[in-house]
């Protein structure tokens, strides 16, 4: 359930609404930069995923194949799927990255299944700061 803020002031109105807005604009900017090479992206989060032995493939090409579905879906996904991907992940760290919650969220719920997968290990928080900091390096050369 939402949390309802009832202002005392105009001025902290004003506020709340700026870094709302921010943040909303921060996370379609980087949807929209994932947009122009969401390959690369993938390629970096996968090598990352099983170079730190967090991910045990048995086909790392079929890894990146389903982390670039991934990032497909969220370039093509409304903020209600996004933000219903993300919505059991949101306190892994205090102020989450979208695209980095919702690759994360992929990785553990639905790359386990994968018939490639051999196994996932490390907690949720290390797979969101490795995937984060691929995420991070990424959109700095955007």
């Amino acid at each position: 359930m939402s949390k309802k803020f009832r202002p005392s002031n105009l001025g902290e109105s004003k506020i709340v609404s700026k870094i709302a807005l921010s943040k909303e604009l921060e996370r379609r900017n980087a949807i929209s930069a994932i947009a122009d090479g969401h390959d690369l992206l993938s390629n970096y989060i996968a090598m990352k995923l099983v170079e730190n032995n967090l991910v045990e493939t048995s086909n790392k090409n079929s890894l990146q194949e389903q982390i670039g579905f991934c990032l497909e879906k969220l370039i093509h996904a409304e903020d209600f799927d996004v933000d219903y991907q993300i919505a059991p992940f949101r306190n892994i760290v205090s102020d989450p990255h979208a695209v980095s919650l919702y690759v994360t969220a992929f990785v553990i719920e639905k790359l386990i299944n994968h018939k490639d997968t051999i196994d996932i290990y490390g907690t949720d928080e290390e797979i969101y700061t490795c995937v984060h900091r691929q995420v991070m390096k990424y959109l700095s050369q955007k």
